[in-house]
C-alpha cells in the first residue's frame, strides 16, 4: 500500500475498507488466488490486523492445505489470541494434518472460552476425545467420548469409539454397559457385539464370548474380522473344525486376511489335514513377517518331510521372534539332535527346561500370593488390645 501513506487519514481508512471488502467478495465468491492476493495486500497495510492471516489460513484449509494454513493460524492467535474460533481453527488444521498431540492444547484453549453446554464445546469435547483416541491414549480419551456420547447418546460412532477405548483401557465392564447403550441404538450391531466378546474373553468368560461372536456373525457375516474373531476364540478352545470354518469364511471376505491365513494353517496341522498348509503359511509371512507362528509351522512341516536346513531356518527365525517360546527350543533341540548336532541341541533343550521352571516358579509364586492374600482376608480383626 504505497500509495496508502499519500492519502488522508479519511481516505486512507475508507481505500482500506474498500481493500477488506473486495477481498472478502473474492473468498465468497470462491476466487483463490485473488482473494488471497488481497488478504496479502491487507496484511501488508494492516500488519497488527490478525484479520488476513486468518482468511489466508481459511482459504488454505479448504483447499486442505493444512500444513500451510497452521503457521498462518498461529501468526493470527499471536496478533490477537482472544479471536473467537481461531484457536478451534487451529486445532482443526492440525488434526486435519495428522498432528494430533500439537492439536489438543488448541481444543482445551477453544473449550474453556467456549460456553458451557454450547456447540462449540461439545465439538471441542468430541475432537479432544478423538485426538487422544487417534494417539492410542484411550483412558484420556474415554472421559471425553463418555462426555460427548451422554451429550449425544443416539451417535453409533461415539459409543463404538467409547467402547473400544473402554476395551483397551482394560475397563471390561464399562465396555459392556456401552454395549446395552448400542443396542439401544443398533439392536444388529456386529462390530458392537465383537466388542463385547473381546471383554467377556478378558473376563475368562469363555462361553459368552462366543455366543457374543456367534451373535456378531449372525448380525452380519461381511463385518471385517467378525469371522475371525470367532475362529480365534474356537482355536483356543480347541474346536478345530468349527474354526477352520470360521477362518475360511474370514479369508472368503477377504483373501488377504494373514492372520486367518496363518491359524486356518495351525488348525489344519492340528486336523492332520496338512494339503496345502505350507503355502498359507508361506502367504502369511510374505503378508506379515513377524509372525511367530508362521515359522514355527512351517519349520515343523519341513522337519518333517526331511528338510532339515529350511526347517532349521524357519525354527531359528521363530526363536528370534518369540525367544520365550518354550516349544520353539524345544523343536530346535530335536532338529539338532536328528542332523547329529548334540552340542547345539544340548543348548535349545537347556534353554527349554530354563523357560519351564521359570514359568513354574512364576505360577507358584502367584499361588502362593494368592494363598497369602486369602489367608490375610480370613484373619479376624485385632482386639483393641493387640491395636
Amino acid at each position: 500500500m504505497a500509495t496508502a501513506a499519500l492519502l488522508s487519514p479519511c481516505q486512507s481508512t475508507q481505500s482500506l475498507a474498500d481493500l477488506r471488502q473486495n477481498a472478502l467478495s473474492l473468498s465468497q465468491l470462491g476466487k483463490v488466488d485473488e482473494a488471497e492476493a488481497a488478504w496479502r495486500a491487507l496484511s501488508k497495510a494492516r500488519p497488527n490486523d490478525p484479520e488476513p492471516y486468518a482468511q489466508i489460513a481459511v482459504l488454505e484449509a479448504h483447499q486442505q492445505h493444512y500444513k500451510e494454513a497452521i503457521p498462518l493460524y498461529r501468526k493470527a492467535i499471536s496478533l490477537n489470541p482472544r479471536v473467537r474460533g481461531l484457536q478451534l481453527d487451529l486445532g482443526l488444521a492440525l488434526f486435519k494434518s495428522g498432528d494430533l498431540k500439537e492439536a489438543i492444547p488448541e481444543f482445551q484453549t477453544a473449550l474453556r472460552r467456549a460456553a458451557p453446554g454450547s456447540a462449540e464445546a461439545d465439538r471441542c469435547v468430541i475432537l479432544i476425545g478423538m485426538s487422544y483416541y487417534g494417539l492410542a491414549e484411550y483412558p484420556r480419551a474415554a472421559p471425553y467420548l463418555k462426555q460427548a456420547a451422554g451429550r449425544d447418546p443416539k451417535n453409533l460412532s461415539l459409543l463404538l469409539a467409547l467402547a473400544h477405548s473402554y476395551l483397551w483401557s482394560k475397563e471390561y465392564k464399562r465396555v459392556l454397559e456401552v454395549y446395552r447403550q448400542i443396542l439401544e441404538v443398533n439392536p444388529n450391531s456386529a462390530e458392537a457385539d465383537m466388542l463385547a466378546g473381546e471383554a467377556l474373553d478378558e473376563m475368562k468368560d469363555n462361553a459368552g464370548s462366543t455366543n457374543m461372536f456367534r451373535a456378531a456373525v449372525k448380525a452380519d457375516p461381511k463385518e471385517p474380522n467378525v469371522h475371525f474373531g470367532l475362529g480365534y476364540l474356537l482355536w483356543t478352545q480347541k474346536q478345530y473344525p468349527e474354526a477352520a470354518k470360521e477362518f475360511q469364511a474370514e479369508l472368503d471376505n477377504d483373501p488377504n486376511h494373514a492372520q486367518a491365513m496363518l491359524y486356518l494353517a495351525d488348525t489344519r496341522i492340528q486336523l492332520n489335514q496338512t494339503d496345502g498348509v505350507e503355502q498359507l503359511l508361506t502367504r502369511a509371512i510374505q503378508l506379515n513377517p513377524t509372525y511367530e507362528l508362521a515359522y514355527l509351522d512351517r519349520g515343523i512341516l519341513e522337519q518333517d518331510s526331511g528338510r532339515n536346513e529350511e526347517a532349521l531356518r524357519d525354527l531359528t527365525m521363530a526363536a528370534k521372534i518369540a525367544p520365550s517360546d518354550v516349544n520353539v527350543h524345544w523343536r530346535l533341540g530335536r532338529l539338532y539332535r536328528t542332523m547329529g548336532k548334540k552340542a547345539e541341541a544340548k543348548v535349545e533343550f537347556d534353554k527349554a527346561s530354563t523357560l519351564n521352571k521359570q514359568a513354574d516358579e512364576d505360577l507358584f509364586k502367584k499361588i502362593a500370593n494368592g494363598n497369602a492374600r486369602r489367608a490375610q482376608d480370613k484373619t479376624p480383626p485385632a482386639t483393641p488390645a493387640e491395636k
